[in-house]
Order: C-alpha cells, then sequence, then structure tokens
C-alpha cells in the first residue's frame, strides 16, 4: 500500500466526500474514487458507507484512518528529521485559533513563514473546546486559546494576560475616565454568549462587585458584538486587545473589579516537531509585544 493512498482515504473521511477530498489533493473526484476502492479491495472491507448526501466512515474505515495518520505522521517525521540534520527546516504545522482570537497572529506567521519559508503554516478557526480536542486528538499541533484553566494532557504557556475595558458607542455617554460596573451596567449589554471565555470573566468580575446587568443581546462573535455597540445598542466588555481592532469606537477603563483574560498555547505533551517548536517561539514573541 502506498502513502497516496493513506492520504486519499483520510482526506475522504476528513472532507466528508469524494469530491471536497479531490479539491483538497487537487485530483478529479474519479481518481480519489478509484483510490479508495483500490485499498477497499486489497483490504476486503468496506471503508466508507456512502450515500446521496455524505460519505461516513465504516468501523473498518475509522480503524484505518487512525493508523494512517500516525504512519503519515511518521513519514513526516522522517523527513523532518532529516532536514534538521541538514539545517533545513520544512514540513507542516496546524495552528488552531478559538473564535474571536486573530488579533496580532498574522503577524506571527508571517515571521515564521519569513524566518522557515519550507514550512507550511495551516490555520484553523473554530470554537475553544473544539480545538482542544482537536490537540489532544493530534490533528492539530498547536492551539491559541483562552485559558480558563488547567487543560488536562496538555501543557499551556501563556501569552497574554490582558485588562478587559468597555467598548462603547460613538454616543455614549459614559465618561472618558474609568467607570464602576455599576455604571455600565445602567446600559443596555451585549454580551457573548455562555461558555466563552470573555463571557466567563465578565461573569465572574459582575458577580464579585454584586452588580447585576440586563444582558439585551447575546452573540458569539466579535464583529457582531461591535456592530451593535457601533449603533449604540449596547455596550460590551473585551479584552483591550480585541477592542483595539475597531478603532472607531471608544474604549473606557474600568475603575473596579475591571476582569481579565488570559490567552495562550497548549499543545500535546508530546516532544514537538521542530516546525510547531519554531511556530510556538515567535507566537511567544507576539505574546511578549501583546498589549
Amino acid at each position: 500500500m502506498e502513502l497516496r493512498q493513506m492520504q486519499v482515504v483520510v482526506a475522504v473521511a476528513e472532507a466528508g466526500g469524494f469530491s471536497a477530498a479531490g479539491r483538497r489533493l487537487r485530483l478529479v473526484q474519479s481518481a480519489v474514487s478509484a483510490t479508495v476502492r483500490a485499498v477497499e479491495r486489497e483490504l476486503g472491507a468496506p471503508l466508507f458507507d456512502r450515500t446521496t448526501h455524505r460519505v461516513v466512515p465504516t468501523a473498518a474505515g475509522e480503524a484505518f484512518v487512525a493508523a494512517a495518520r500516525m504512519a503519515l505522521s511518521a513519514v513526516d517525521q522522517v523527513h523532518t528529521a532529516v532536514d534538521a540534520a541538514r539545517g533545513v527546516l520544512r514540513g507542516q504545522v496546524t495552528l488552531g485559533v478559538m473564535q474571536g482570537l486573530l488579533g496580532g497572529l498574522p503577524r506571527a506567521i508571517g515571521a515564521m513563514r519569513r524566518a522557515h519559508p519550507g514550512v507550511v503554516v495551516r490555520l484553523r478557526q473554530a470554537p475553544a473546546d473544539e480545538i482542544v480536542d482537536a490537540v489532544r486528538e493530534g490533528t492539530i499541533d498547536l492551539a491559541v486559546v483562552a485559558l480558563t484553566g488547567r487543560r488536562r494532557g496538555l501543557v499551556s504557556v501563556e501569552l497574554v494576560r490582558d485588562r478587559m475595558v468597555a467598548l462603547v458607542g460613538p454616543s455614549s455617554n459614559l465618561p472618558d475616565t474609568a467607570v464602576s460596573l455599576s455604571e455600565l451596567a445602567r446600559n443596555p449589554f451585549v454580551d457573548f454568549v455562555p461558555g466563552w471565555a470573555v463571557r466567563q470573566a465578565v461573569d465572574r468580575a459582575f458577580r464579585a462587585a454584586g452588580v447585576e446587568r440586563a444582558a439585551v443581546f447575546e452573540t458569539n462573535d466579535i464583529l457582531t458584538a461591535a456592530e451593535l455597540v457601533r449603533a449604540d445598542l449596547g455596550v460590551t466588555i473585551v479584552p483591550s486587545a480585541l477592542a483595539a481592532g475597531f478603532p472607531d469606537l471608544p474604549t473606557v477603563a474600568i475603575a473596579r473589579h475591571a476582569p481579565t483574560w488570559t490567552a495562550g498555547v497548549v499543545h500535546r505533551r508530546d516532544r514537538l516537531v521542530p516546525a510547531a517548536t519554531a511556530l510556538l517561539e515567535h507566537l511567544e514573541g507576539w505574546g511578549g509585544r501583546a498589549p
């Protein structure tokens, strides 16, 4: 069995279909289908249940994909080790980023690409829990997420500890000086959905201050929250690093019980491949410069 055949089967499983896998691998659908059929004939077992809407791995398919990923990873490590011995850093590293947390990361990725043009950096953005699960499964090498506690089985490296600020509308009557949470609570509030790290930090701060707020809006998108604030429909509290992405909106410091927000990198306890180690160094540099 050839490595290319393993790559095709894994791509079909991850993409959920032959056409999508073909686009990812730059192959026509017929070539993908023929490859999967050849592997199934060799193994004597179907790897996928084919329906009109999607392709789902069978039990044999799931076992094959798990083993194939390990084999492909081992081959990548062989190439990486040889390149490292030659003083050349190559390979691929996948970086996961939780929703709403892109910030200055493109600068770190750009610095990585300039330093190591032979390394391909893939970016995957998704909810924090999904990203962390992918790190545990080994489908993502590093993930930048909010650090809200210990992550079982993972190493956490703090990048940013940020004091949060109020983001207010252009016609806000709030003063330019620091305000209390009770003053903020007199305004309609734009909150993030429960489960978001920003929401958890804000909830803790209001509980500590003994203040209740009226959440008029709930969203899972920082851009939507900013648009609501821009329309003077409410105020929100975000990390100052995220607030910097909306320079047209005023920010107001919080006088007491200001929530803080910590972001960092998580990865498995296994030894990182050289490309992931290099990316982690660039991320740490970005964290040191972040506001």
